[in-house]
């Protein structure tokens, strides 16, 4: 079984050396582009991680990300946003072109080696579901096709799209807390403090139109997928 691997892209050498090196210990390889342009050169094969820092020489990690999730196979691989600003718009800017997930330098480097783990692990522990399709009002999701359909027109969504979608088509009526969902869906310790699941559900409102509101938010507590038909 191959190992696997993560793409930092970064032009901060001894940064990388450190990344790398704590990798290495993990049992995970790890390549290095230090601009925009190697980066996407390098793609083929597809990293199962990538950590992508925000401000490089060429062009910006929002570009990138941009194009990586345009790539063959770039919705599967999981996005982590590397950089040292930590305003608020910058996140959001992050989290609407696909990244997963998002870590502000100066980081703790076991905080960013669990980031990466979990990311494996909700790769390596794919959930073999019970029905490979599901239909539920204006909504059709494939599981084997890995598509989903509104109004019998395809939607584009990444992989961890795909995967809220129908978790939220699964478990209709019923209310999923940010931290259930962050267990279930990306595999992550839900008592990370992270505002990805808000920002992915943001993401996926987007992508219904006017069906955006078969996501219902339950303040104070997490989101409810309507059992009715809207």
């Amino acid at each position: 079984m191959s190992k696997p691997n993560v793409l930092i892209i970064e032009d901060e050498t001894d940064l990388v050396d450190i990344i790398a090196y704590n990798l290495h210990k993990e049992n995970i390889v790890s390549t290095h582009a230090s601009n925009g342009r190697d980066a996407l050169d390098s793609l083929n094969p597809m990293p199962n991680v990538i950590l992508l820092d925000l401000m490089l020489p060429d062009m910006s990690g929002i570009d990138i990300c941009k194009k990586i999730r345009k790539h063959e196979g770039g919705d599967q691989t999981f996005i982590i946003m590397v950089t040292a600003k930590a305003e608020e718009i910058d996140r959001l800017r992050g989290f609407e072109v696909g990244a997963d997930d998002y870590v502000t330098k100066p980081f703790v480097m076991k905080e960013l080696l669990f980031r990466i783990k979990a990311a494996l692990r909700r790769q390596k522990n794919t959930v073999v579901q019970t029905y490979s399709q599901i239909k539920f009002g204006p909504f059709e999701v494939n599981t084997i096709s890995h598509k989903a359909f509104l109004d019998e027109n395809e939607i584009v969504l990444t992989s961890l799209e795909f995967r809220l979608l129908h978790t939220f088509l699964t478990r209709r009526g019923a209310v999923q807390t940010r931290e259930k969902l962050l267990e279930d869906v990306w595999n992550m310790d839900p008592n990370v403090n992270t505002r990805t699941v808000d920002k992915h559900v943001q993401r996926l409102r987007n992508k219904l139109l006017h069906h955006a509101d078969y996501i219902q938010t339950v303040r104070g507590v997490g989101y409810r997928f309507s059992e009715l038909e809207l």
